[in-house]
């Protein structure tokens, strides 16, 4: 990032992004330009007075083409050969030849050409550096009793902040007072307002809807997550894909190779075939023309800048243009169970009695683990409350370690937990039951008393709402999905069917799943892995790319992930590989048709039927444009 005047808001490093790409001077420069080609053209060819013209010709040539003229002069001097070289020795002849409009023709559509590829990769950048602007620059402070307005880069952490309804929250903080749902779309992509209270994360740039809160400031403005997603998508711009470092290291042999074809286009037709000398010349200038590989460099670095900001305004944070290709080209991708696919939140799902009413098991199972903090407790009193089953008096309550609780409701004593809390109690309708829910991949405890088993519960880690449809999704773009999960194989393979995963690896500490993760790269190559940013971390940075879910305000995620996700919906998952997809298929298709218009037009060339100025218009002007609406077609819902 070196050159750029860094970014006070974004700390991006890029602050051109903020600014307008045409400015007066190109305005003015493509307005004289063109009147004066245009003059030029017409005394040249229609008056008496060719040497005006050519005089106002290379007045446009030298006003247009100032900048690639002196880059293409600086790099001949220093025996580099670039796209610049190639414009610069084609305008050159074509004035030596006495075809000063075509030189000039070259100069003004190769300015404009550029000018257009600036603009396109101005627009993305421009438009992540907007979300910038829903922050509001001020912020209501309570000071002294009072409020207090001031630009929000003068609050300190700690003071607290007001958000009335409509109001955009100014920094990042906790609600400290009020209730309210506040819209995180720009950040998160969530179309739903998010209930927030007390206690609750708030983010720089969301708008409070309807209720009144204060923020206590938990960040600076230039440490809010907004401004680090702006940065870092801004810093994720900068890096080069394999794509395009393969073009570019292609690009540093090209440009000499076609000054050599060039050359010898000059001399063999002349001495071989007995074509004209200038005639010959005039073909190597266009064959100098339409291979200035401009559309064939912008068309990588277009479409992925595209892609970027495309995902960076649905929630999507990626990290570099390289993690974006890989995504597309990965044809696996693996999912940690607790906290990806599931909640890690357990749920009883089952209340089964015997000889007793279901209401009952499921009050003595609450009235003994009201006194514990358990998760299975934290369950089972969650489905009481729901089903509205009062809690009864434990007396002589104790816990069991490893085995469960037991304590005294009125003159009986009941257990409660695993199958070695009741190890007087034989077999019997209660054991085919158990079974049958183990096989479930279920966790089951049993409700009774030392003699008989009164019940049974059973609970299971809820799985998201999109799960299932999002694995059906990459199902049916033919890439495998594998889970890995720390739980027994028998709770792991219950999930993963429930889901509809193709392969589950049980069981695993966090190292495993390095080794595992190692493994799937052996047998699969590309592999993504997709986990919560923070347990998984070893994982995630062991994969080709590494998906972190659910990571907003989570600065461990943002720094360890090559994605991250910013809301807690699997679905995005799919959304990423869809646009992923979608934008390899672009540069494909940039490239592809790079190469077939540009190979086409040469061939044209050397046989004569093609002029410089054609040469530029289509080969290099309208292909640019063509590459580069292409391109952003990517930021377009379902632009396929």
């Amino acid at each position: 990032m070196s050159g750029h005047e860094e970014c006070p808001r974004c700390r991006a490093g890029v602050c051109e992004i903020h600014r307008p790409v045409a400015g007066r001077r190109e305005i003015a420069v493509f307005a004289v330009a063109g009147v004066l080609l245009i003059a030029g053209v017409y005394v040249e060819y229609f008056t008496p007075y060719p040497l005006a013209g050519t005089i106002l010709l290379l007045a446009a040539a030298v006003i247009s083409g100032h900048d690639v003229l002196k880059a293409g002069l600086l790099a001949l001097i220093r025996f580099r050969f670039n796209i610049a070289v190639l414009i610069t020795i084609a305008a050159a002849g074509a004035f030596l030849t006495a075809n000063p409009a075509e030189g000039a023709a070259v100069l003004y559509l190769y300015a404009i050409a550029e000018f257009l590829e600036e603009y396109a990769a101005g627009r993305a950048h421009r438009s992540i550096a907007s979300l910038l602007d829903i922050a509001p620059q001020t912020a209501q402070v309570r000071r002294d009793d009072g409020e207090v307005v001031v630009p929000v880069g003068d609050v300190r952490v700690g003071e607290t902040v007001l958000a009335r309804p409509g109001d955009a929250i100014p920094l990042d903080g906790v609600v400290t007072l009020g209730e309210s749902s506040v819209d995180q779309a720009p950040i998160t992509g969530e179309s739903v307002p998010v209930a927030k209270g007390v206690g609750d994360e708030v983010y720089a740039g969301t708008r409070n809807m309807d209720g009144y809160l204060e923020i206590g400031v938990t960040k600076p403005e230039e440490a809010s997550t907004i401004s680090r997603v702006v940065a870092l998508v801004a810093e994720a711009q900068a890096h080069t894909s394999p794509t395009e470092a393969f073009i570019e290291r292609f690009a540093r042999y090209y440009t000499p190779a076609v000054i050599l074809v060039a050359g010898l286009l000059v001399v063999v037709p002349p001495l071989v075939f007995g074509v004209p000398f200038l005639e010959a010349f005039y073909r190597a200038l266009i064959l100098l023309v339409i291979s200035c590989p401009c559309a064939l460099a912008i068309s990588t670095p277009v479409s992925m800048v595209s892609g970027i900001t495309t995902a960076a305004h649905n929630g999507v944070l990626i990290k570099g243009r390289d993690a974006l290709e890989a995504v597309g080209l990965a044809r696996v991708i693996v999912f940690d169970k607790t906290g990806t696919l599931t909640t890690g939140r357990l749920e009883v799902d089952d209340v089964i009695s015997f000889g007793v009413p279901a209401a009952e098991v499921l009050a003595v199972a609450a009235s003994l683990e009201a006194r514990s903090g358990h998760p299975i407790a934290e369950a089972v009193l969650r489905r009481a409350g729901e089903e509205g089953v009062p809690l009864r008096d434990v007396e002589e309550f104790a816990s069991v370690t490893g085995r469960g609780v037991q304590g005294r409701i009125g003159d009986t004593r009941y257990l409660l937990g695993n199958e070695s809390l009741f190890p007087d109690v034989g077999g019997g309708a209660w054991r085919a039951e158990y079974d049958r829910l183990e096989g479930e991949g279920k966790t089951v405890i049993l409700a009774g008393t030392e003699s008989a088993v009164i019940g049974l519960l059973a609970l299971s880690d809820v799985i998201k709402e999109d799960a299932r449809e999002t694995v059906a999704d990459l199902e049916a773009r033919g890439i495998r999905t594998v889970m890995l999960t720390g739980d027994n194989e028998r709770v792991g393979e219950a999930v993963a069917r429930r889901i509809g995963i193709d392969e589950c690896h049980a069981g695993l500490l966090p190292e495993d799943k390095v080794a595992m993760v190692e493994q799937l790269m052996e047998r699969y190559g590309q592999v993504v892995m997709v986990g919560d940013g923070v347990n998984d971390a070893p994982a995630l940075a062991r994969a080709n790319v590494g998906v972190a879910m659910g990571a907003i305000g989570s600065d461990i995620a943002i720094e360890a992930a090559d994605i991250v996700v910013m809301e807690d919906d699997i679905s995005r998952v799919a959304y990423l590989v869809a646009l992923s997809e979608k934008t390899v298929s672009v540069v494909r298709q940039n490239v592809a048709t790079a190469v077939v218009v540009k190979l086409g037009i040469a061939a044209l060339a050397v046989v004569g039927l093609v002029t410089l100025w054609m040469a530029v218009a289509f080969g290099d002007m309208g292909l640019s444009l063509a590459v580069i609406a292409n391109a952003l077609r990517i930021g377009r819902p379902g632009g396929e």
